[in-house]
């Protein structure tokens, strides 16, 4: 998880060794929940799972929470457990505010205070930034309260990634030492408690922000109107455009504000329907993916067995290298073989919400 743009998906991309489209830009490429193609580390079979940020470009934030608020009942439902998430932060990001405050605060409702001993704080993007820097900003990120430091005490692990998979797998590593597993307090509330989406922590803290905005947009919005009276009593033309014009983009946001506070309030158990569908999708897309590896592999492996038979020449340290690289791709062909091993077997070893992720996750 992570805000958009943290460098959640490029992550996923270096230790998994997928495609997942990663953005450059200001618009989020990850606008759902995805899963990278599973892969094994040290024995044990990992999936990767993409979310969302709660400031996604093309999505609403109540849009996002659904998403992953589903995404974790699910997994959970089908006694799937995750073996940890992963908060991703940008070292460059001059303050801890705004966007990555809000986002890091939504990954603590969304999780809760007891599950924290299974979550990794990632501070990425340490080239890009003067080392003193990056260490004073990491110094006061784990030391103050109003940011990471609640975390880590309750058990958080702080870590550092430098953009290689070495780096990234050694992330991993520290999630799978623990056998225990997470269960993230919304799958609790909703699937234990039986909660409705806006009665959960995350919820109650997403309409708690939707009701200040508007507090704020009002306010605004009555600021205008004096100020609009003023324009006309004066008949000051060029105020009163810019006026009107600002209005009408203040009423817009009051709309969107609007409208995300009913989704907030809507049918949250036909949505979870809908979302299982999805989750449906994403097992065939993966056994999908796992097919494709499959095919790639046997041909890699023929291609070398060309090579080592066909060449009367061959010496025999290349022969040795060959015969190598051929016992290594079986070995990969054969984790891949298995019939229906897909998404929904895997998902849940190590979580990237990313998220979400992008949450869904």
């Amino acid at each position: 998880m992570g805000a958009t743009g943290s460098g959640k998906t490029t992550f996923i991309n270096a230790a998994s060794g997928g495609k997942l489209e990663t953005s450059a830009g200001l618009v989020s490429c990850t606008n759902k929940v995805q899963a990278a193609p599973p892969f094994m580390l040290d024995g044990r079979l990992v999936t990767l799972i993409d979310t969302p940020g709660f400031d996604d470009t093309t999505r609403s934030d109540t849009d996002v929470l659904k998403m992953i608020s589903h995404f974790l009942a699910s997994t959970y439902q089908t006694r799937k457990t995750l073996a940890g998430i992963i908060f991703v932060h940008r070292i460059t990001d001059d303050r801890f505010g705004g966007v990555s405050g809000r986002n890091f605060k939504m990954f603590r409702k969304l999780c809760g205070d007891n599950t924290f001993k299974n979550v990794v704080l990632l501070t990425n993007k340490w080239n890009e930034v003067d080392k003193r820097v990056g260490l004073a900003k990491e110094n006061e990120l784990a030391t103050r309260d109003i940011f990471f430091k609640p975390a880590l005490d309750k058990g958080a692990r702080m870590m550092r990634h430098d953009g290689s998979r070495k780096s990234a797998l050694r992330v991993i590593r520290s999630l799978l030492e623990s056998d225990a597993g997470m269960v993230p307090q919304i799958a609790r509330e909703i699937v234990i408690e039986k909660k409705d989406i806006l009665q959960t922590a995350a919820g109650k803290a997403l309409n708690k922000d939707l009701l200040a905005q508007r507090a704020r947009y009002e306010e605004r919005m009555k600021e205008l109107g004096e100020d609009h009276e003023v324009a006309l009593k004066t008949k000051d033309e060029e105020m009163r455009r810019e006026i009107e014009e600002q209005a009408k983009e203040l009423q817009a946001d009051m709309k969107r504000v609007e409208e995300e506070s009913k989704k907030l309030a809507s049918d949250f158990q036909k949505e979870r329907a809908n979302f299982e569908r999805r989750l449906k999708e994403i097992e065939e897309e993966a056994r999908r993916e796992q097919e494709r590896i499959q095919e790639e592999t046997r041909l890699e492996i023929e291609e070398l067995q060309s090579k080592l038979f066909d060449d009367a020449n061959i010496s025999p340290a290349e022969r040795e290298r060959l015969l190598e690289e051929i016992e290594e791709l079986r070995r990969k062909q054969s984790f891949f073989g298995f019939p229906g091993d897909g998404i929904a077997t895997t998902i849940g070893r190590v979580v990237d919400m990313l998220v979400p992720l992008h949450l869904i996750l």
